[in-house]
This record gives structure tokens, sequence and C-alpha cells, in this order.
């Protein structure tokens, strides 16, 4: 259910951990998606729309935020930019918050892979693993062993369930996030921010709203209860939505974490085994800082940023 802000949504709600890993991925993005365009061909559509956050939240905080990180940010006015504020018309404009197109990011990524040698194996789903020491392979649910010389975690949601028996105290749960998507006479050009949803202006004229955040176990389905919440909320902040028909409503399964936090580290039992996993709702602005931090603990260097953070807990 990935809406693909480049940005961790209130950043200042979040410790250094977080934020230094999704302030390096958008300060890396902009070539990163260059690189795939010009490689593959393949427009992830990575575009600086800005932000605006509406009342409420803490602007004093939000303030210091963007101080200490050089962020831009300039106190805004709701009405000026047609949009209704319930909570008040005093809202913050960030400009430099960028925006990607998930589905798009991924079919360039998968090109890109299979141009460089790369061997994806779908639909192909591990058993749970146990013991200690090495290991040499793993084997799937129909019986395929897959041999390697490292392995390395990165399956989200399910990465408790494949671990549970290795790594007992990972703290990783399915959290289910559902969005709406519409195409008004007149799109924002930005994106919108308030208390928990947001709204996301697309290239083609499409908008997303979303999302949730529900603590379901691993159930995909849509409801009701949540289109008629999201639709609310979006048509408070943009009353021209009224009436207009929902082109489609859709659930996805997040990797719900304590304070957000992934887990990027060595197994504590399994010497050649790492994990990268667990960015909750930042996959995409984390990923870059993740495959870095991982990429060197599977090479035996030192990592750019201390990785004790982000630690398998034992």
């Amino acid at each position: 259910a990935g809406g693909g802000i480049v940005f961790p949504l209130l950043p200042w709600m979040y410790g250094d951990a977080v934020n230094q890993l999704t302030n390096y991925g958008m300060k890396v993005y902009p070539a990163i998606y260059e690189r795939l365009k010009e490689e593959t061909g393949v427009d992830g559509e990575l575009l600086q729309s800005g932000m605006l956050i509406l009342p409420q939240f803490d602007r004093e905080q939000a303030l210091a935020w963007c101080e200490r990180y050089a962020f831009a940010a300039q106190s805004a006015s709701a009405a000026a930019f047609g949009l209704q504020s319930p909570s008040g018309d005093d809202a913050l404009w960030l400009p430099s918050v960028s925006q990607a197109r998930p589905p798009y990011v991924m079919q360039a990524m998968r090109k890109w892979l299979e141009q460089n040698g790369v061997t994806l194996l779908e639909r192909t789903e591990l058993k749970p693993l146990s013991g200690s020491g090495s290991l040499h392979e793993w084997e799937t649910v129909n019986g395929e062993k897959l041999q390697a010389d490292k392995f390395v975690v990165t399956s989200g949601a399910w990465s408790f369930d494949l671990l549970k028996e290795t790594a007992s105290k990972l703290k990783i749960k399915p959290m289910r996030g559902q969005i709406l998507l519409y195409r008004p006479r007149q799109n924002l050009q930005h994106m919108v921010y308030r208390e928990g949803f947001y709204m996301i202006p697309r290239k083609d004229g499409l908008l997303l709203a979303g999302s949730t955040l529900e603590d379901v176990g691993f159930d995909p389905r849509v409801t009701e209860t949540a289109r008629d919440e999201l639709s609310t909320k979006a048509e408070t902040i943009m009353p021209e939505l009224k009436g207009l028909p929902i082109l489609k409503h859709w659930a996805g399964l997040r990797p719900g974490t304590p304070e957000n936090l992934p887990t990027i580290a060595a197994h504590p039992q399994i010497e050649n085994l790492y994990l990268n996993t667990g960015h909750f709702r930042y996959g995409l602005t984390m990923a870059p800082a993740s495959a870095k931090i991982v990429s060197a603990l599977i090479c035996g260097e030192q990592p750019f940023i201390d990785p004790t953070p982000f630690s398998c807990p034992v």
C-alpha cells in the first residue's frame, strides 16, 4: 500500500537512527532514479512536488527539525492552496519533498537486475528456519533447496514467521494499509498530509488518498469501513471529490516495527545470514542507506553509519 512519498511524513517524531536512514535516501534518490531511467528506459516518476502539512501538528518541533537538518520549510495558508483545513488554516509548506511511483520503480529495478545477470525466483515460499551455525541451503515449501554463500532476509511482514525459531525477539508484524484512487477534474499540484492521512497527485492526473494503519494480522482484504473513512477524510480536505467515483481501492501489508526502526544486521546465531527488514512505512525512503549498510556487513566492512541501533535483538 505504499504511496511513494520519499519523506518520513513527520520526521521530527522519530529518533536519530530513523532520520539517518531517511535523510540519506532523500539525498541520493535523484541520482539513483536518473541512472535507472537511463539504463532501463523506465521512468520511476520521481517528482519534487512538495508537501503541505495541515494542522494539527507540533509546529515548534517541526521547525526545529527543519532547522537542524537545513530542510526548507515555510509557513503557509491552507486556503491559499485551495484546501479545506478543519483544524485551522496555519499549515507548513515543505517544497523539497519528493514522491515516486512504486509500481514503476519496481519495474525499473526488475529490469535493471535482469540486465545485470540477477536471477529472480518468483512465487517461491521458504520454510521457517531452524538451527544455528552456518546456513548452506534453505528449503522451500515445495522441497526445493536453495544454496548460497550468504543469505539476506528481506521478507517484510513475513520476516518473523521465517525466523521465529532462530530470532524469537524480532519485533516485526503485519500492519494493513488501505488506499483509494481518484481522478479529480482538477488535481492537486502538491502532496497534502493531515493527521496520519495523505493525498498524492500523480503525473497522469490520478490522486491517491490513504492510508489506514490496521493491526489485523495477515488479512489483505479491503473493507467498506476503511473506504468510508478514507473518502470522508479526502472529501473534507478537497470537497470537489464528492460524487466522483473511486477508481480503485486496495490494501497491502507493511512490516510493522516499534518506532519505525528496521533490523539491518548479521543474524546473532547464524554466521552467514543477514537481515534487512522491518522498515514499516518508510521502506522506499530507507532503502538506499539500508542496502549500503547490509552490503558493508556482508563484505566485512565498517558501515558508513553506526549499525548498532539496527541490531537483531537476542
